[in-house]
């Protein structure tokens, strides 16, 4: 029987958590994977190209049918109108998305409020995230859908976020691969709330140069324009105008967001080599969404300058406290939670360039552990709480697979804090004052229970080998 109060929002929280990590990859039908071929295929051919009909695509109803199974699939809490998933299929499913298709075939659609909630980051500061109504994120998966397509004909090599095909390993990758190739003066820049501050009207001209339909942008330029809404401590909602502001955000959260950062980020990606930094400098770039870096044989404060002035001509504001410039190996830098630095082979001991997890990226498993294993989660069996820890540690494992450099101890630490938060765990579900070592040694946690140990993973020095 469960718990009342923590208890109980725990389990539902579980439960939503493990519907998440269940739910089964979603795969294109073939009509609408068809459509997205064709108008890749003509994007790619003409690179001048602009579309001027799209709209009409959007509300058709596999499109809208499939859009709903996305947004489904990734979850998420209820906007403002406080209309969840549960609910719409309570109400009709068909129905529902034949009244929303209607909407949008009449041009009666008209999106409603972000919900605002913060989410605090590892330095203290809190990061915005919007949350859209269900019925628009529907509506903009959909224009994803369409629009997507388009745009990643027109993405340079150097951008890897939110691309299909293309993930952060990649760009990590390419990192190492510059690092190797002498590139070793790394420009590691900030960008002070990236998506916060993208401009509205130059991001709509970077649309509106493939796209002309104008229904569809008029479409856009209503999500920028959604007012935000926030409770304060006092339980009160705030709903602040967009149209009031600066004129700039893409609040992250909406399905549309990644596809919107990333064409504003092509401009200055494509603009460091259409004006010839890159061959000019031999400095180039590797870019994950707000994050970015860029690689060079030299020149380093030269590149460094001249990307402050391009981001300042794109209106986006350089984080001078966190931009700064790191001679590899004699320096060390982190990029996408790996820290590029001089490594040593333990078999040679030769020194070499290598990526390996940074004390961040630790960190933060070390706190998504801790949280698992609180007393709110007592109510789970053993079992339920080795699977839970293991999806956690094995999915962060994954992710640092790439056999760059070291990471035995890593792995090690990750491991001596797993067990003892899993006993902390044990100790508190079975109120036990102390939990004796010797009963429940690290063998028996790892063999009998199944609670999986980093450290007996296979690990590759390759890079070191060479």
């Amino acid at each position: 029987m469960l718990v009342e109060g923590r208890g109980l929002s725990s389990r539902l929280a579980y439960e939503a958590t493990e519907n998440r990590r269940l739910a089964i990859r979603l795969e294109t039908p073939a009509k609408i994977r068809k459509l997205q071929e064709a108008l890749h295929a003509k994007a790619k051919s003409s690179p001048t190209y602009r579309f001027y009909l799209l709209y009409d695509k959007l509300y058709r109803p596999d499109i809208m049918a499939y859009a709903y199974a996305c947004c489904r699939a990734n979850g998420g809490a209820a906007g403002v109108d406080g209309q969840g998933f549960s609910d719409i299929e309570s109400y009709g499913l068909e129905r529902w998305l034949a009244e929303l298709s209607e909407e949008l075939k009449s041009k009666s659609y008209c999106p409603q409020a972000v919900r605002r909630v913060y989410i605090p980051k590892p330095d203290g500061k809190q990061r915005p995230l919007g949350i859209p109504t269900v019925k628009d994120r529907v509506v903009q998966m959909a224009a994803v859908l369409i629009l997507g397509p388009i745009f990643e004909a027109d993405w340079q090599p150097e951008q890897y976020a939110y691309r299909p095909g293309r993930n952060a390993l990649d760009a990590v990758r390419q990192v190492k691969a510059l690092l190797d190739n002498w590139h070793k003066d790394v420009v590691d820049a900030d960008l002070s709330g990236y998506f916060d501050s993208i401009p509205h009207a130059e991001l709509m001209r970077s649309v509106a140069r493939r796209i002309s339909d104008r229904h569809m942008l008029a479409l856009i330029k209503m999500w920028l324009q959604m007012p935000v809404e926030e409770i304060d401590r006092r339980g009160r909602k705030h709903r602040i105008s967009r149209d009031k502001g600066k004129g700039c955000g893409s609040p992250q959260g909406c399905p549309l967001s990644p596809l919107l950062s990333n064409v504003y980020m092509r401009r200055f990606v494509l603009g460091w080599k259409a004006l010839g930094h890159e061959r000019r400098l031999d400095a180039h770039i590797v870019n994950y969404a707000d994050d970015l870096v860029i690689c060079c044989r030299g020149n380093a404060e030269q590149a460094m300058a001249v990307m402050r002035n391009m981001m300042e001509k794109l209106k986006l504001t350089v984080n001078e406290t966190k931009t700064r410039i790191y001679r590899v190996p004699d320096e060390s830098f982190d990029f996408l939670g790996y820290t590029f630095a001089r490594c040593y082979s333990p078999r040679t001991g030769n020194a070499y360039t290598g990526a390996y997890p940074s004390r961040k990226a630790i960190k933060k498993l070390c706190c998504a552990v801790s949280e698992i294993t609180t007393r709110n989660w007592t109510f789970l069996s053993v079992e339920e709480m080795i699977t839970r820890l293991n999806y956690k540690v094995r999915g962060w494992a994954n992710y640092f697979c790439l056999g760059l450099g070291p990471v035995d101890k890593c792995y090690r630490a990750v491991d001596a804090h797993v067990r003892y938060r899993f006993r902390q765990w044990f100790k508190r579900k079975h109120k036990m004052r102390c939990l004796e070592m010797s009963r429940y040694p690290d063998d028996y946690l790892h063999e009998s229970l199944g609670l999986v140990r980093l450290k007996s993973r296979p690990l590759d020095y390759s890079c070191a080998k060479a």
